[in-house]
């Protein structure tokens, strides 16, 4: 395990327990550490932008650990408030619709609601699939910092001839995400299923969850999935309004 790691944790953990900023002898006592050890943390800390030091050369933590807090509360939060729009959804399409949030390059499935036809799309709540070729995980890659960045870890697994090959091809098709503001995927990780989806927008525009519908390709050729765009655009916007995220998501006309 990285120590340093741990002990810049600590660091953190006991700054956010008080309510007043803490000098480097008090934060290295309550840790048991050296002060130099416990200086080199809250620099690296400062720099980072997690902790702020005041003009007593005092430390606190900075609203910067609040925004990413906030940002993985939204996502339990999320969760709740999609469940009727999720549901609206799925009785207007007859087709299953998922809610998915990002976890590295894989999207992790919150939420579903299964088709009630026979033949359906098979997710389970808590499984993943990998982010560049579904519906829900480009739409979530569409809008992080730096998608490109995050597209250099992937290992370019190909599960179908369809499947995306490199990262070049995929950040075209992000900049077409954004432009419309759903994403599609038909057939890019399992044979024979197609979908669209849209992504739910947080705090600067960036992606927090994503809802989408999936069914078998035979009935969701790309007319219906035009068709079917703005509807999951729609009940995205309203999660987003649900959530108290602000406005609407990105909702475009389909081509």
């Amino acid at each position: 395990m990285d120590t340093t790691l741990l002990k810049g944790l600590a660091v953190l953990e006991v700054l956010a327990a008080r309510e007043t900023p803490a000098g480097v002898s008090e934060i290295a006592g309550l840790l048991g550490i050296g002060k130099s050890n416990t200086h080199r943390l809250l620099q690296t800390l400062v720099a980072a932008g997690y902790v702020r030091r005041d003009a007593d050369r005092r430390y606190a933590c900075s609203l910067r650990l609040w925004e990413k807090g906030w940002d993985v509360a939204r996502r339990y939060d999320v969760a709740r408030v999609a469940r009727a729009p999720m549901v609206a959804l799925a009785q207007d399409t007859a087709e299953t619709v998922n809610l998915s949030v990002l976890d590295g390059d894989e999207v992790v499935y919150l939420d579903k609601i299964d088709s009630p036809l026979p033949v359906r799309a098979d997710t389970r709540i808590a499984g993943r699939a990998p982010a560049y070729c579904t519906a829900t995980g480009k739409a979530l890659l569409a809008h992080v910092e730096d998608p490109a960045a995050l597209l250099a870890r992937v290992t370019w697994e190909r599960f179908t001839a369809r499947t995306p090959r490199d990262a070049a091809t995929v950040l075209s098709e992000l900049s077409e995400v954004r432009r419309r503001g759903y994403a599609l995927s038909r057939g890019e990780w399992r044979d024979g299923v197609a979908g669209v989806a849209a992504p739910i927008l947080g705090a600067g525009g960036r992606s927090l969850a994503a809802v989408g519908v999936g069914g078998p390709a035979e009935r969701m050729p790309p007319a219906r999935l035009r068709r079917l765009a703005p509807m999951v655009v729609a009940a995205a916007a309203a999660i987003t309004r649900a959530a108290g995220m602000g406005g609407p998501t990105l909702a475009r006309s389909a081509p």
